[in-house]
Order: C-alpha cells, then structure tokens, then sequence
C-alpha cells in the first residue's frame, strides 16, 4: 500500500471514531445547553436527535470541502474521469468513515433510529465509494454527488422542530421549511442539467472505457435512480411547503385585526 492510500486508511478510521464519539459524548453535552427540550426527550429519541446532530455536521462538513473541490480543483474539474483524485478522495474518505460509523450505530440502535432504506443507502454509497478509493477514478461525479449533503441540515432541523413541538405554522418551522425546498432544489434538482451534460460528455470516450464495468454501474445506474429518488422527494417537499404556507396565509388573513373587524 503507497503512503497516500495508507493516509486515506487512517482518514478513514479516525472519522469512523470522531463521529463515534459526537455521537456519543458531544451532541449529548451540547444538545443539553443548546436545548433545555431534550432533556424531556424519550431515550428513543435521544438517539435520533444526537444521529441527526452528526448526520448535521458531516453534511456541513463534507459539503463545504465539495464547493471548494468543485470551484478549485482545476485536475478535477478538467478531467472528470481519471483526474488527480488526491481532494476528492480525502473528502470521500472522510463520508466513508461517516457512513460506517452511522450503519453501526443504526444496527445498534434499531429499534430507534433502524430503516432498511439508509442501509441499502449507505451500502450503495460504499460500494460506488470503492472505486474512488480504490482506484482513484470519477472524482468529479463523486465529488458532485456531495454536493446532495447541503440539503441534510434543513430537514434534520424540521425533525428537531417536531419533536420540540413547534407548530407547523410556527415562523421558525415556516423558515426552515421554505428554506429546505429551496436548498433541496437546488442541490438536488438543479444542479441535474450540470452532471449530466458532464456524463454525457465523456460517454464513449477513451477514458470512458478504461472504467471497469463495475464502476460504470455504480455511477450511471445509481445516479439514475437517486435522481428519480430526488425527484419523488422534491414534488413531497414541494407541496407540503405550498400547504404549510397556504394555511399560515389564510389564518393571518383570517384574523379580526387583519379583516378589519372588532368583538
């Protein structure tokens, strides 16, 4: 194994035990002063609260290193396919330690946090994740695929939301709820004309062929179906943001003071 594949190794261990231990001591200790309401939580939802905490952080984490790999990375962005992979896969490997790390704890605890959806989720993106590691190859559509994490913080926050009980019509769940389906759109959805003309650019080329057959079925069958996945998701999204604003428009407009009228 060359030095720099040994230090992805140990990139990968150590995020495996720093999301271990935000689970585990951090998200605890700080949820407490940040939020007086998780002390009244259930032990059931504890777990899902400091699971969501770190799903939190990686998102951010994981996201803001993708805008500067996708802005910066010249190796990358000029070569899609067999790129200087050196950013993406310390990036990737940084994910892949998250990914273990949280199917443990789903495993572990789940009759809290357990869905058969997020383990065959995270399995796919390890296996699609292997050949970024392992043979350095699509750094720029693993990396783009990152940039799907931006959404994660908005809707683990209307989770926290919910469960602290704020309304739905509350102005903080209202925020937050406009501000999930635009990021969402955005990072989900708009972004698809970008990564496919990019796909469709290198397909048939030389260095489209020199990817295994594996690999080719990791990135192409896997975009497609995450993609219509994201689609489903957005139209949900969508219409449940249209009627959260919908019902806070017509209670205010139906308001005595807003009509005009007096007892």
């Amino acid at each position: 194994m060359d030095p720099f594949n040994q230090l992805i190794l140990v990139i990968s261990v150590t995020s495996f035990f720093t999301f271990q231990w935000l689970f585990h001591r951090v998200s605890p200790w700080l949820s407490v002063r940040i939020s007086p309401g998780f002390l009244g939580l259930s032990d059931k939802q504890k777990v899902e609260w400091n699971s969501r905490t770190v799903s939190t952080f990686h998102a951010l984490l994981v996201g803001i290193f993708c805008l500067y790999i996708l802005f910066f990375d010249d190796a990358v962005n000029e070569d899609p396919v067999w790129g200087d992979p050196t950013l993406v896969k310390t990036n990737v490997a940084i994910t892949t330690g998250y990914l273990i790390s949280d199917l443990l704890l789903i495993f572990y605890y789940w009759k809290a946090i357990g869905d058969k959806f997020f383990v065959v989720h995270h399995l796919a993106a390890l296996y699609a994740y292997y050949y970024v590691l392992g043979q350095g190859m699509l750094p720029y559509f693993a990396n783009f695929r990152l940039l799907a994490e931006f959404s994660t913080p908005c809707v683990n926050q209307r989770w926290f939301f919910e469960v602290l009980g704020y309304p739905k019509s509350s102005r903080p769940n209202m925020a937050n709820g406009v501000a999930m389906a635009v990021v969402f759109f955005l990072v989900r959805i708009g972004v698809m004309p970008v990564y496919y003309s990019r796909m469709y650019a290198v397909y048939g080329t030389e260095a489209f062929y020199l990817v295994p057959w594996g690999g080719r079925v990791a990135w192409i069958c896997s975009s497609i179906c995450l993609d219509i996945m994201n689609i489903m998701w957005m139209h949900k999204i969508a219409r449940g943001c249209y009627k959260v604003l919908r019902s806070a428009h017509r209670s205010k407009a139906g308001t005595p003071q807003e009509n005009g009228k007096t007892d």
